[in-house]
């Protein structure tokens, strides 16, 4: 038997308004149920939501538990500056020129809390690669989804890109391959020599081989919610799955990263082959193009136009100074596999 973490609670005197400023804080929302005055407010940040409680006893002394933050989509030093402005007051400065280090702030209460680098900024100042994550499925995919969902309803029958499927069919694909990636890591013990025993069929000769079809009276609409859910089942398998689980696949074992890397360049190479049956204009973003270069197509050309890289990389385009694949295949394996087989 097991418990896990519901709330981080803090004492507080005025629990809205400290509850107010972490809301800003964490970019999170505040309860509809609390309300100026009362005496309890939560802020339903993702992970574990904050519940703060108000108390008669004022705070005595440094806290024992404290929060250690990281920003999304800043520098730390930005950070700082950001939560300054918002009522936070510096305590000490342990910061330093490589960007290592913290500083220590307190909210408007004095309770004390650390902002770090984000993960971007310390791969940046390190040089190390930074990891595909949950978050960059869910990304890929609604971004896919949202250009998708642009085309007119009856462009959906037009062959996508360069396969043989239509683009319909080649969505129907998609969801399959991502939740495909989802469920083969939710076992105790996951598959390590072969796919889970699930039944997959064609509804037409040549078509693709799928595992769930889509009601077509639900229409592209209906088509892309399905692809958007079988996204986020993906991610949310990721992101609770731990890193050092193993799953198979055709290519070679991988671990949570790897299938979400996976999951990435699946939605990111067949968006653009709908894309392209339904003249639509498909470019995702070149930093999230990176990160799935860097984890499955290590030895994939450095620099230049990163989603032009992937998309030669998946034998869709060419590249000057490269003959086009005609023939490929990524490296899902760990890391630490593909580092000790480079180094054997």
């Amino acid at each position: 038997m097991t418990s896990h973490v519901r709330h981080i609670t803090i004492d507080c005197a005025d629990a809205y308004a400290l509850a107010a400023f972490w809301a800003q804080v964490l970019g999170a929302p505040l309860s509809d149920e609390d309300s100026p005055g009362d005496p309890e407010a939560l802020v339903e940040a993702p992970g574990a939501a904050i519940l703060f409680v108000q108390v008669d006893e004022p705070k005595q002394t440094k806290n024992r538990v404290h929060l250690d933050i990281q920003p999304d989509d800043c520098s730390r030093d930005e950070e700082v500056e950001r939560l300054l402005a918002l009522g936070a007051t510096l305590v000490a400065d342990h910061r330093k020129p490589n960007g290592r280090g913290w500083a220590t702030l307190a909210d408007p209460e004095g309770n004390e809390f650390c902002v770090e680098c984000g993960a971007a900024e310390r791969a940046a100042l390190t040089g190390t690669r930074l990891p595909v994550t949950a978050d960059d499925v869910t990304t890929a995919v609604r971004l896919a989804v949202d250009v998708l969902a642009k085309a007119p309803a009856d462009r959906w029958e037009a062959r996508a890109g360069s396969l043989e499927w239509t683009c319909w069919e080649t969505a129907e694909h998609l969801g399959d391959d991502l939740v495909s990636y989802a469920v083969r890591l939710g076992p105790r013990t996951p598959p390590m020599e072969q796919n889970l025993p699930f039944r997959w069929t064609s509804e037409r000769p040549g078509g693709h081989d799928g595992l769930l079809f889509v009601d077509r009276s639900a229409g592209p609409a209906g088509l892309l919610a399905t692809v958007e859910a079988r996204g986020a089942l993906l991610a949310s398998m990721v992101r609770t799955t731990p890193p050092e689980v193993r799953a198979y696949h055709v290519y070679s074992v991988s671990d949570p990263e790897g299938f979400a890397a996976m999951g990435v360049v699946e939605t990111l190479v067949h968006a653009h082959d709908i894309a392209e049956g339904l003249g639509l204009t498909w470019e995702p973003p070149a930093a999230l193009c990176d990160r799935a270069l860097a984890r499955l197509f290590p030895d994939a050309p450095a620099g230049g136009d990163r989603w032009a890289v992937l998309l030669w990389a998946t034998g869709r385009a060419e590249l000057p100074g490269h003959p086009r694949r005609t023939a490929w295949r990524w490296d899902g394996r760990p890391l630490e596999d593909q580092t000790a087989s480079s180094a054997g």
